[in-house]
């Protein structure tokens, strides 16, 4: 689905469905230099049992026009923005790494919009070494190198992939070469600047999940533990055979607990 936000060209994966007044809707936010494709699964089950899915591409990336958004907040705000475009009240929002700080910015500054929100892979706050930024701001390929390895578990290279026939490390490594430079930058340098995670947990009303990957280096599941004291009541979902890719390293289990927290078909 192609509209535009501020002026500028955006896109949201939708199933194939048209957005239906009369359907709850949830939204997908994607991580640092990735796309709507990273939760093909999900939002294609979702999409298909009863509910508008909208698989966002964050500007700069995908089908989505450019410059890339700088903070943690303008993405929060651009995704109550596409809301208020497409006449949508109010949303379950998910989101996976970058993507689950904006999800808790944007219920944290749009309540109102915000039905429930899921947060995958999750830290706050969510350091970036020096080493991966700085990689990241010269357009060195070793960013996208550190990118894929780090945001695996460490079986990963090792086979029995729950994809048959799909290369996790090569699916992740063509997302990120086909961005514009200075994008996977952009965003990384957004959740190493984002220090107001935990302020912004404390105001978040609606219902919460976090699904962490026990074998996650990248944002392993004692960096959720200041953020699950903010928000008390919140449901834990901790995947034991993932690393930071959950949607793609263990699709189901991950799919199993949006299931379960955004409730069946409706």
């Amino acid at each position: 689905m192609n509209f535009e936000v501020g002026g500028k060209r955006a896109f949201a994966y939708t199933a194939a469905h048209e957005l239906d007044p009369a359907k709850p809707t949830v939204v997908f936010v994607h991580g640092s230099g990735l796309d709507h494709s990273w939760f093909g699964l999900q939002s294609r089950y979702f999409g298909y049992h009863g509910r508008n899915v909208l698989a966002l591409d964050l500007p700069g990336h995908g089908r989505s026009a450019g410059p890339a958004l700088s903070s943690i907040p303008e993405m929060a705000d651009w995704i109550s923005a596409v809301l208020n475009v497409l006449n949508i009240r109010q949303a379950a929002v998910v989101g996976h790494s970058m993507g689950s700080l904006v999800v808790l910015e944007f219920a944290a500054r749009h309540p109102t919009q915000a039905e429930r929100i899921a947060m995958i892979g999750v830290a706050v706050p969510m350091k970036v070494t020096d080493a991966f930024l700085e990689a990241a701001r010269q357009n060195d390929y070793t960013a996208f190198d550190m990118h894929t390895i780090w945001g695996h578990a460490a079986q990963v290279p090792l086979g029995a992939n729950p994809n048959p026939g799909m290369w996790m490390y090569g699916d992740t490594l063509a997302r990120l070469e086909r961005l514009a430079p200075g994008v996977l930058y952009a965003g990384l340098k957004a959740c190493n600047d984002y220090r107001t995670g935990l302020e912004s947990a404390a105001k978040v009303k609606c219902p919460v999940l976090l699904v962490l990957g026990r074998r996650d280096v990248m944002t392993p599941p004692r960096s959720a533990q200041a953020l699950q004291e903010k928000i008390p009541g919140c449901k834990i979902v901790t995947i034991g055979a993932s690393g930071h890719s959950l949607m793609a390293e263990a699709p189901d289990a991950t799919l199993d607990a949006l299931i379960e927290f955004l409730g069946g078909e409706k």
